[in-house]
């Protein structure tokens, strides 16, 4: 299982071109396999990770997630192919749907047809990723084109997958899925056999699955999750991650989120990788009093036993 984690989130998400690049060159050196970025109301997330890529040699670099209705998927596959170029081959393309409060309540974009907008956009995005000629007529996208970045390498995708047929699509098109707010029962019991069995059908690869965590390393587990609860209540409220933390069979998303002593957070982990997670990404939460150093710290440390 590879260890990422979620940059910028020291500073709550709006960081300095300057804090991001220490903060990832600091990952490298402790060993982190990925370093990986979302896109939401600040600095844009590919542009971040093009620079990033000029800026390291061995960390891979990945978007959780890309929101797709607000970017063509000509013009999202020029901006991966060129990270990929600046990273020598080191750029995770994440992608989603995000949510009906922000591409349409705040953005004004139509969120109609999520899943199928999704796989006519995989149908776009994919061939062009792969430096393919696209020749496609749907109802939301109709291209004919060739996109073509000197030095890129073809961009694996992973998609920010839920529901049945997300992921069916996901497993049937991308690479991989990327998942938040999803705990380890759903990923044994829905996330990954379904997926993977329409990976399976397509005749593709075992897709990646990436699942991000919460995650606050603790001896004072109810001050932890008090902080916790301000911090990522709200996705609680949210439809698509209610239905995964309802499947969890719980409504509250500090309950999923890995919270403990070093004991606690190696058992969860490693629970994390035997059930088929590929990649773990971590989301150390800013708890006060060094939180976030300290869990990085100390996942570093784990994953040098890992090999």
């Amino acid at each position: 299982m590879k260890l990422g984690f979620m940059c910028g989130l020291g500073n709550n998400g709006l960081c300095t071109i300057d804090e991001y690049i220490a903060e990832v060159q600091a990952a490298e050196a402790m060993g982190f396999d990925q370093a990986w970025m979302g896109q939401v109301f600040s600095t844009d997330a590919i542009s971040m990770m093009t620079l990033l890529g000029r800026e390291t040699s061995t960390i891979r670099l990945g978007t959780a997630v890309t929101p797709i209705y607000p970017r063509h998927p000509t013009s999202l596959a020029l901006q991966a192919l060129t990270a990929s170029a600046a990273s020598d081959g080191r750029f995770d393309l994440g992608i989603g749907v995000s949510h009906k409060l922000v591409m349409e309540d705040m953005f004004g974009l139509s969120y109609e047809r999520p899943a199928a907008r999704t796989e006519e956009y995989l149908r776009v995005l994919m061939p062009l990723l792969r430096g393919e000629q696209c020749d496609f007529d749907g109802h939301d996208y109709r291209v004919h084109a060739k996109m073509t970045v000197p030095g890129a390498s073809t961009v694996p995708v992973l998609v920010a997958a839920l529901g049945e047929r997300m992921l069916r699509i996901a497993g049937q098109l991308a690479d991989g899925t990327s998942t938040w707010m999803t705990g380890p029962k759903t990923l044994t019991s829905h996330t990954i056999p379904v997926i993977s069995e329409a990976a399976r059908e397509a005749g593709k690869p075992s897709p990646r699955i990436v699942a991000s965590f919460p995650l606050v390393l603790t001896n004072d587990v109810p001050a932890a999750c008090t902080a916790l609860e301000k911090q990522i209540g709200i996705y609680g409220y949210l439809p698509s991650y209610k239905a995964m933390l309802e499947r969890e069979g719980t409504s509250n998303p500090v309950d999923i989120a890995i919270v403990g002593d070093e004991s606690v957070l190696r058992d969860r982990i490693s629970h994390l990788r035997d059930i088929g997670v590929t990649d773990f990404n971590a989301f150390c939460v800013n708890t006060g009093d060094g939180s976030i150093e300290r869990s990085k710290a100390f996942l570093a440390a784990e994953k040098a036993l890992w090999a």
